[in-house]
């Protein structure tokens, strides 16, 4: 294994792993917790950094300031520990105890926005930040910034092409920022034309998936591009958790909430083909959600 010079030279690369499922249809998980920050956003966090001391717009004399639901915020965190600049993370005030942990452990600064508002109440709460003091902050902006799917595009797209010799046929991809089932669904329908890609979003605007979006009823992100997706499946909050207790407790796959939403909507998918390879992300692990409700069943 050669030498890594930093911590930004640890990111993608994860393995792609087979879940076991009912019927024929082969279903593969990209893990994306393999990566140094524990979740497939160090992917376009490290890319939005990279532009930003490009152009100039990051510096040791500016603040990253960004809004995230946590996973974000520890990958732009531990990037910048290791690039030397600050961070400033806005959050709902109802993220996990482990996120806020890690994200201080790291040195960022935490302003908690209303919990009411989910994460678009933390969007609107740094955008307004950013306008009081525009000189202070350099603001990549997770959900309008094209660097964000160019990362899926670039890196995530390509192994996953790799990784199952261009055999994948279904893409399943939660929707949040938008940037993985963007980047990722350009780059292999470039490659293969037919593959399908399929969307996973809460059943309702009230949900309790961390890191997914009900897109008719939220802010919608520039960074993605519906015009690509071919379907979408909607996930209840409890098909979700009960989704990922399973691959917990029956795999040893210890996931996040999105993990099992994507793979409750890549069992129904599953369930109404005949054949096909589903390739889905995992996008990050269960640590983060230890002090909920999401991993204890009694409730």
């Amino acid at each position: 294994m050669a030498l890594s010079e930093s911590i930004s030279d640890t990111v993608g690369g994860t393995p792609l792993i087979r879940v076991k499922s009912p019927g024929d249809v082969d279903v593969l998980a990209k893990v994306e917790w393999f990566n140094p920050g524990g979740s497939v956003k160090d992917r376009p966090a490290l890319r939005m950094i990279l532009k930003g001391e490009r152009t100039g717009e990051l510096t040791e004399d500016r603040v990253l300031l960004d809004s995230t639901s946590g996973n974000t915020g520890i990958s732009y965190a531990m990037l910048c520990a290791s690039r030397g600049y600050r961070v400033k993370i806005v959050l709902p005030a109802n993220a996990s105890w482990e996120r806020k942990k890690m994200l201080r452990a790291l040195g960022a600064e935490i302003v908690e926005s209303d919990p009411h508002e989910g994460s678009d109440g933390a969007i609107r709460l740094a955008h307004e930040l950013k306008e009081e003091d525009p000189e202070r902050y350099f603001m990549p902006d997770q959900y309008n910034n094209p660097e964000n799917w160019r990362a899926h595009y670039e890196t995530t797209g390509p192994e996953i092409w790799e990784q199952t010799s261009g055999e994948v046929t279904h893409f399943v991809s939660g929707i949040g920022t938008g940037g993985t089932i963007t980047g990722v669904g350009k780059r292999l329908k470039e490659l293969e034309p037919d593959v399908r890609v399929v969307g996973v979003e809460p059943d309702d605007p009230l949900h309790g998936i961390e890191g997914l979006k009900h897109i008719e009823t939220s802010i919608k992100p520039s960074v993605l591009d519906e015009s690509i997706v071919d379907e979408v499946i909607h996930v209840s909050t409890e098909d979700a958790y009960d989704e990922g207790r399973r691959l917990t407790r029956e795999q040893g796959l210890l996931v996040g909430q999105s993990s099992g939403a994507a793979m409750a909507a890549c069992r129904e998918l599953a369930g109404r083909i005949e054949t096909g390879t589903i390739v889905t992300v995992f996008p990050d692990g269960g640590e983060k959600y230890i002090s909920t409700q999401y991993l204890d069943d009694e409730d």
